[in-house]
């Protein structure tokens, strides 16, 4: 008998079905056609069910990138919860409080604890906003106790509130000022006061320590030159078994130096100082020297100079650390 293997799609619709019937694709079975090997029913039904399995594998695809995009959406929203964990976040999941919001409460409760005696916030709750300012990289939290008591006292003439006098705020000022604290630096402004313009003077930290190189030069040939006159036992110091060369180079021979380069600076250059400033004017950075050099004073307090760009004439304060514009001369 022979056995007709048909390679046709499974899934087609009978041929003498009527076209207003209803009834689905027709199925092979197990036991409907006798005229079929049991090897060629098995083929039918193995590639029936990966028909099925890949129906079902594409409808589950086309829900995947939707779950997906939920999912995502999830987790963006509770990264957003999960970054405002500390309570002086905003509670709306919009915005989160800037860090100049964070350092006004931080100072607001500073100055409620210690100017007027009560606490607005408890110690945790102090904690957790220190630490949320530390985590931020804000300097805020740390300030001196001057630095802290001028913003404070800043905020407090602000809100109507003053808490010290203007001579007491004047000396604050300038001793940070002179302590090179870098909250007193506001750059070129205007006084409607006084009616003048003015800039802050900083010191020159690179250009004073550049004074003192010749003399540190000296200083080293002069000792290693006493090292040759005596055959070399200086030498002979410095390499001695340890602790002793650390010993005599830390505390004999670099503070000997130094001595040395001290008193030839001071020799030449006598209480120097070098100031530099942004012109009120154009903004270049200008220098200024003030000490006295080889017996022959600088000017006093005060330097009369011209910008190096716009040729205006500037007027350095030592003393206020102040760069002023000079009144203008009546005609």
């Amino acid at each position: 008998m022979e056995v007709g293997l048909s390679l046709s799609p499974v899934l087609t619709p009978h041929p003498r079905r009527s076209s207003g019937s209803l009834a689905g694709p027709r199925l092979p079975s197990l036991h409907g056609r006798t005229g079929r090997s049991p090897s060629a029913r098995l083929g039918v039904i193995a590639r029936t069910s990966f028909s099925r399995h890949s129906n079902g594998c594409c409808r589950r695809s086309l829900f995947l990138p939707i779950k997906a995009a939920e999912q995502q959406g999830q987790i963006e929203e509770d990264e957003v919860i999960d970054s405002k964990i500390l309570p002086y976040c905003s509670i709306d999941r919009k915005e989160k409080k800037t860090v100049g919001e964070l350092e006004q409460e931080f100072l607001q409760a500073l100055q409620s604890f210690y100017y007027e005696r009560k606490a607005i916030m408890s110690n945790e709750e102090f904690d957790n906003l220190k630490e949320e300012l530390m985590w931020e990289g804000s300097s805020v939290v740390m300030l001196s106790s001057d630095e802290q008591k001028l913003l404070e006292a800043s905020m407090a003439y602000v809100a109507g509130k003053p808490i010290m006098t203007d001579a007491e705020f004047d000396e604050l000022k300038l001793r940070l000022k002179q302590e090179g604290s870098s909250i007193v630096q506001e750059g070129p402004r205007c006084s409607l006061r006084s009616k003048k313009v003015y800039s802050d003077l900083t010191v020159d930290y690179v250009k004073m320590f550049l004074l003192n190189v010749p003399a540190a030069v000296i200083a080293l040939t002069l000792f290693f030159f006493l090292d040759d006159l005596t055959g070399f036992e200086i030498t002979y110091l410095l390499e001695l078994p340890e602790p002793f060369s650390f010993i005599f180079t830390w505390f004999a021979a670099l503070p000997l130096i130094f001595w040395l380069a001290q008193t030839l600076t001071n020799a030449i250059v006598k209480d120097f100082l070098i100031l530099k400033g942004p012109c009120p004017n154009c903004g270049t950075e200008n220098l200024s020297f003030f000490g006295t050099i080889l017996t022959v004073p600088s000017g006093g307090s005060s330097n009369s100079i011209k910008c190096s760009d716009c040729g205006t004439a500037l007027v350095y304060d030592s003393a206020t650390r102040l760069i002023t514009l000079p009144e203008p001369k009546e005609a």
